[in-house]
């Protein structure tokens, strides 16, 4: 409960702070569609404080202006997007990193290469399947 509540408190600070603003603003001076950026801000986020579930609150805070007006179809690839990013890469920020370090009695360069590497290749295979899915949507 407390971790859903740091992730919506945190966006919200981006939010009311103007980076979703910003980030909109970039985001349509270099063509990015929400899609993309859904996903590049949710690896991001993902990066910097470990938590997917901080990751996903915040880059669907942020996209959701982004997002008005898309069909119902586009809206789900972009909530995929998002979903596939706050899963890239997670490391020594993440508790599931150290819960599968624990539990299979690995060490955390042996949790990096499997559990991290796994991770990550879920991410990227996710958001490509996601694109894939917006040619035909």
């Amino acid at each position: 409960m407390l971790i859903v509540g740091a992730g919506g408190g945190f966006k919200q600070v981006l939010v009311d702070g103007g980076t979703g603003t910003a980030i909109a603003k970039i985001a349509v001076a270099a063509s990015l569609s929400a899609l993309v950026l859904g996903w590049i801000i949710a690896v991001l986020i993902r990066l910097a404080t470990g938590s997917a579930t901080v990751a996903t609150v915040t880059a669907a805070g942020i996209i959701a202006p982004l997002a008005t007006g898309l069909s119902p179809a586009q809206l789900a690839l972009v909530v995929l997007a998002i979903g596939a990013g706050s899963l890239f890469f997670s490391h020594v920020n993440d508790a599931g990193f150290w819960l599968v370090k624990e539990y299979f009695g690995l060490t955390v360069g042996q949790t990096i290469k499997t559990w991290s590497v796994m991770e990550t290749i879920i991410s990227v295979v996710g958001f490509g399947f996601t694109l894939l899915l917006s040619v035909f949507v």
